[in-house]
């Protein structure tokens, strides 16, 4: 496969972003990302994907096609147990998504992911995201005693994230995890759709000193572009000043029924779909309509923060009623808009957790589609009255299978 070196510079309110990467045949740069502006004294620029559907409404079967194909980067004969994690809350859907097409090759992976939602289980450890809008992470463990001990004995680390900039997540993630009791890790793996973490020092193999954390583990990675960047201040650039998005409290809302979809150890992310279908079902009889309904309709689905593998799943099932539906998700990560870039609009309201803070969702005009299915893992009365504004959104939440 033929790869070339290109370069590009994004020119930003805050300062100048240069790129240089590596293309090949499966993907070019502009099929997978746009570019944006954080709000965040940290970085100043963000990398807006295209396949990932959480800040671009993406079609279902393009958000799969990218998650099978990082999924078959990683290699066979990989030493067992294997965990694979995933980063909240932008990589939860897509480390579920890699985890289940792992499970043809790796029937025993276990997936774990990342949460900045405070659980009632026992917490396993905890890591920072240094250049993140909500730095924190929680880590849980397993109820199961038997699957916890295969986490703690995992010799296979595969880390997914959408993307990797310095290295230092992943640093952290594999330090942390080897903290808390992970002393047999042979192998990390790096699983990202675009890895900018290229030419840092994870990219070559690192000096086994015993001040390593890599020391006795082989490090790889895996990733459908990958390159690195530089970022040039802008003289006398704007002062931004970021929302208060970092705590890791439960919040008043309760978390209805969802089986597991990582928050805690599992081999099964999707036992708890058919609790989402049955709240659809529901809603969707107060309206006196049924799945036929969707026939050749718009619909957006629309997941909600680190809920968004199930909704992305129900999303699957609605494409199968011939419905032309497309993927995105709410965010509590903060961007700035404008009109040339990749995040063109914002609605704002308060989040549907109970915490009083301000969540977001990007290039979403409600009025566009037929149908909107706003899917939380909250009471159906959690979400802001501004949804109620809009006569063709449904809020879906998980209902008990009566």
């Amino acid at each position: 496969m033929t790869v070339m070196t290109e370069q590009k510079t994004i020119s930003l309110s805050r300062g100048e972003l240069t790129l240089r990467y590596q293309t090949s045949a499966d993907y070019q740069l502009d099929e997978l990302l746009g570019f944006a502006e954080r709000i965040n004294p940290k970085r100043a620029f963000l990398f807006v994907s295209k396949v990932l559907g959480r800040h671009i409404p993406v079609s279902p079967d393009k958000i799969r096609q990218a998650f099978t194909q990082l999924a078959t980067l990683i290699p066979d004969d990989l030493p067992e147990p294997i965990v694979v994690i995933g980063m909240a809350e932008t990589a939860v859907g897509l480390s579920a998504g890699v985890h289940q097409v792992l499970q043809a090759r790796y029937p025993q992976a276990i997936l774990l992911n990342s949460t900045r939602h405070a659980q009632a289980a026992a917490l396993f450890a905890t890591f920072s995201e240094d250049h993140s809008h909500a730095s924190v992470h929680l880590i849980y463990q397993s109820d199961d005693s038997a699957l916890q001990a295969n986490v703690e004995n995992a010799k296979t680390l595969i880390m997914v994230d959408d993307e990797a900039s310095t290295g230092n997540t992943c640093q952290n993630v594999v330090n942390a995890l080897r903290q808390a009791g992970l002393s047999k890790l042979e192998q990390v793996h790096l699983a990202t759709l675009v890895d900018w973490s290229l030419g840092k020092k994870l990219d070559k193999k690192l000096d086994k000193t015993d001040s390593n954390i890599f020391n006795r583990i082989d490090f790889f990675r895996h990733h459908l572009l990958a390159g690195d960047w530089t970022w040039t201040d802008r003289v006398n650039a704007p002062a931004v000043t970021m929302p208060n998005v970092s705590t890791t409290e439960a919040g008043s809302q309760p978390l209805l029924p969802t089986g597991n979809w990582g928050r805690q150890p599992t081999r099964d992310s999707t036992s708890g779909l058919d609790f989402l279908l049955q709240g659809l079902h529901h809603t969707l009889s107060q309206r006196q309509l049924t799945l036929t309904s969707f026939a050749h309709q718009k619909i957006l689905v629309l997941g909600s923060n680190e809920f968004v593998w199930l909704p992305l799943l129900l999303a699957e099932r609605l494409a199968q009623h011939q419905a032309d539906v497309k993927f995105s998700a709410l965010t509590r990560s903060p961007i700035a808009i404008h009109t040339d870039s990749a995040v063109t609009s914002v609605i704002k309201f308060f989040d549907h957790y109970g915490l009083g803070m301000t969540n977001f969702v990007y290039n979403v005009t409600p009025d566009a589609w037929d149908w909107v299915l706003l899917c939380v893992e909250t009471p159906q009365d959690s979400v802001d009255e501004i949804w109620q504004r809009f006569d063709n959104v449904m809020v879906i939440s998980p209902r008990p299978k009566i």
